[in-house]
């Protein structure tokens, strides 16, 4: 019989608590003492930037005779990693019984600190093999979020957060970062969205199907105002979920050249990939 390990009884917690996290969040705008421990304990010197799923944006930007679309970003950024783990399951899925999304596209983990991942927790896997399963996020719907996630190092009791960086793939019922409005504003500003990314409306194209309403925005940036949809700009992250939902390309997401050369820089900034 395999012992219990701390990252067991994390595991077990987190799926326990997984439904407070909208209160827990909620609580960090009401307390500064609390707000401050657990910026510390689960966000300190975090990055986290929101890559759009692509899979139904036809735009591709041309540079140096190669085509690139945001995924390939996360792309670029595995094909430099020799330590790679990928989660056998979604612990947010998971944990909130998601009947709309797969459970078995889990969490993507690189660096020389995915090493110390337990093997029952993650698997190791090849360049290959994590190429696939973006693709197959992609194709599932779900969005990418890439960075430096200290909660995740602080869950499977791993050291040290520099050398970790997480992909996760997220839907828009589950995902962890759902709680992002609930935040105090000095925690969920660690959220980004990609530099050079535009969600654009075309109201002409708009029937007012109110898809991109029905809880598909994780950060509350897509509201009805006099009869019409409306996106608010400050709060958009770019993730195009509402992109995707939309089948009158009332919603569009646009992006630069300098998108994918400034945020592949920025993020291997943030993880020392070869030691």
């Amino acid at each position: 019989m395999r012992r219990i390990r701390f990252v067991d009884i994390s595991k077990f917690i987190l799926k326990y608590i997984f439904n407070w996290r909208f209160w827990i969040a909620e609580f960090t705008k009401k307390s500064k003492i609390y707000k401050k421990f657990i910026d510390k304990f689960l966000f300190d010197e975090d990055t986290i930037i929101v890559v759009p799923n692509t899979i139904n944006v036809n735009k591709k930007i041309e540079s140096t005779g190669s085509e690139f679309l945001p995924t390939d970003i996360i792309k670029e950024v595995v094909k430099q990693s020799k330590d790679i783990v990928i989660m056998d399951t979604c612990l947010c899925r998971e944990s909130n019984g998601c009947e709309d999304y797969p459970h078995d596209i889990g969490c993507i983990f690189l660096g020389p600190t995915s090493r110390k991942i337990p093997d029952h927790i993650g698997k190791k896997a090849s360049v290959e093999e994590t190429l696939a399963q973006i693709d197959r996020a992609d194709a599932a719907g779900l969005t990418h979020i890439i960075g430096r996630n200290k909660i995740d190092t602080v869950w499977m009791n791993i050291r040290p957060g520099k050398g970790l960086l997480t992909i996760c793939h997220c839907c828009p019922c589950c995902c962890l970062w759902k709680v992002h409005p609930n935040l105090d504003e000095d925690i969920s500003g660690k959220l980004e969205k990609l530099d050079g990314v535009e969600v654009k409306l075309n109201q002409d194209n708009c029937t007012l199907c109110k898809k991109c309403l029905d809880d598909l925005c994780m950060y509350q940036a897509i509201s009805l105002k006099d009869n019409k949809i409306a996106i608010d700009d400050d709060t958009c992250k770019g993730c195009g979920l509402c992109v995707n939902a939309c089948k009158f390309d009332a919603i569009t997401i646009d992006y630069t050249k300098e998108t994918i050369d400034n945020v592949v820089n920025r993020i291997e900034d943030l993880l020392e990939i070869k030691e």
